[in-house]
């Protein structure tokens, strides 16, 4: 299945029905994010998901364009390296897989040398294959020539031969046994002969059985195959394709494709919208989900990832919505990548703070989440910057302070003393602001990426927990007072002690409010 055209934009603007919803500046909510960052961060990994379809070796070859030929005008690129790299519905299962998930891809494949290395692939990943072996066709492979980001020809081998019957009498059994040890079933359709109507019959009527869901990247004319299935998820070509209709007249197409959906038994279709994002259709409603692609090299496998996070996902249990939602930021990750590579973990939970950092109740995490959080952003290069207080009556030299620790990496995290820790900190009669209050105000500020209640007397536990690569105090500390300073430098981090700006504590606008009172 392929996503269609994503394009380079600025924003996530796009015509679309009512029921969509973005936050400020166009960055679309997730909806139940704190659930959606416990299972990215590690919660699919006792999920088992089942792809079945044309598994293929993707082969590139990488180097730069010097000249154009003498011989034709045709560029000249001079190889500097080359890769392989499951596609197809392997790389349904690689997405799935990086993502945490027990992958399990099944399928045929030639007795060949392309086989040998697919398999060697998909095993260092972590997927457990099942492809049956036939020495009538070869392995399927699609090989790249890239010029710089470029993608200059695509050789692909493959054979038009039909497979022998005893190949699909060997697979069926296979798959059979298979859907009884699994949460969710992927049908990756690339027309190339393992995902025959007797092969989906079978695979769909088993996972309807076990109350599991089934969805398909789609191929063809013919959705007729697919009936039974939860979901068909394809895009607005294979959607024109499929039903006769011209794309340019969406909301024809659209209205044409509901109609249709009770007569394949599905609940609903999840169709792919390049630059429009992913519209999810059931039969009386139309809910789309806006893209916030950002710069684009490469679309190849965009599809893959797509319905690898959707599977994930609903096999989790999230809405189709939120799963939409969430297949939309990992198809803008990939979009930005060349070649086919499946989305990292670390690489969506750093595109889901995004969403938190319009979403401030979301930025407030337990010490458990936010290491979580906190590893994805170190994989992905960001400078993690500890600071820590108790925030009672927040006032312009906490927010300079903040501002000030901001600047001294990418990515703030600010550890709140408890009401307990900050009774016995501070006296009885404090604080005044509650401990979930405190928090909240401090996540609405842009500077602050995720904040965090502790219990005990010093944020020590968090310091060790988190290995922030700097920690900022006040100038009202030296760097031998600071909490945890000998620690972050035995790690090669740093303390940064800023200016403070005088006059300004909370202790004094508590004395302040109480003699106006008394006046």
């Amino acid at each position: 299945m392929h996503v269609g055209a994503f394009f380079p934009r600025t924003d996530c603007h796009a015509p679309r029905p009512s029921e969509a919803k973005d936050g400020p500046g166009g960055i679309a909510l997730i909806q139940d994010l704190q659930r959606v960052l416990e299972l990215v961060q590690g919660g699919w990994s006792h999920l088992r998901v089942l792809v079945v379809g044309d598994v293929m070796l993707d082969k590139y070859i990488w180097g730069d364009v010097m000249r154009v030929s003498p011989e034709a005008p045709v560029p000249v690129v001079r190889a500097a390296r080359q890769t392989e790299s499951p596609g197809g519905a392997a790389n349904v299962a690689m997405n799935l897989a990086h993502l945490g998930v027990h992958a399990i891809a099944a399928g045929i494949a030639g007795g060949d040398q392309d086989r040998t290395q697919l398999d060697q692939l998909l095993t260092q990943a972590g997927v457990e294959g099942h492809l049956v072996t036939t020495t009538d066709v070869p392995t399927t492979s699609k090989t790249r020539i890239i010029g710089g980001h470029q993608q200059m020809l695509r050789l692909d081998v493959e054979t038009t031969n039909s497979v022998p019957q005893a190949v699909y009498d060997e697979l069926i059994p296979v798959l059979g046994g298979l859907v009884k040890r699994v949460d969710a079933i992927v049908l990756s359709d690339y027309a190339k002969g393992v995902l025959t109507a007797p092969v989906c019959r079978q695979v769909i009527e088993e996972g309807r059985k076990r109350g599991i869901p089934v969805l398909v990247g789609p191929k063809g004319r013919n959705f007729e195959r697919y009936a039974g299935a939860l979901t068909i998820c394809p895009n607005l070509h294979e959607l024109s394709v499929a039903m006769g209709e011209p794309q340019n007249d969406t909301q024809g197409l659209f209205r044409l494709a509901q109609s249709r959906i009770a007569e394949l038994g599905l609940e609903y279709l999840t169709v792919t919208m390049g630059e429009h994002g992913i519209a999810v259709l059931r039969q009386d409603s139309v809910v789309q989900i806006p893209a916030c692609a950002r710069q684009v090299f490469d679309v190849s496998g965009a599809g893959d990832t797509v319905i690898a996070t959707l599977a994930a996902a609903l096999a989790s249990g999230l809405s189709i919505e939120t799963a939409a939602e969430l297949a939309n930021l990992a198809a803008g990750v990939v979009v930005g990548k060349v070649g086919t590579a499946p989305i990292e973990r670390h690489e969506l939970l750093a595109e889901l703070s995004s969403s938190m950092a319009v979403h401030a109740q979301e930025k407030i995490l337990d010490r458990r989440q936010l290491a979580g959080l906190v590893a994805a952003w170190r994989a992905h290069g960001d400078t993690i910057v500890f600071t820590n207080g108790c925030f009672d009556l927040l006032h312009v030299g906490h927010i300079m302070l903040l501002e000030a620790a901001r600047r001294e990496g990418t990515r703030l995290v600010v550890a709140v003393n408890s009401d307990d820790s900050t009774r016995r900190l501070k006296g009885r009669n404090r604080p005044v602001i509650r401990q979930e209050e405190r928090a909240r105000i401090l996540a609405a500020l842009a500077a602050v990426d995720a904040v965090t209640v502790f219990e005990e007397d010093t944020p020590l536990g968090c310091i060790l927990e988190l290995r922030p690569d700097v920690i900022v105090k006040g100038s009202q500390y030296t760097a031998s007072q600071v909490v945890g300073a000998r620690e972050v430098r035995s790690w090669n981090g740093r303390v940064k002690i800023v200016p403070m700006v005088a006059g300004f504590s909370s202790t004094s606008l508590i004395a302040r409010i109480a003699a106006n009172g008394a006046s």
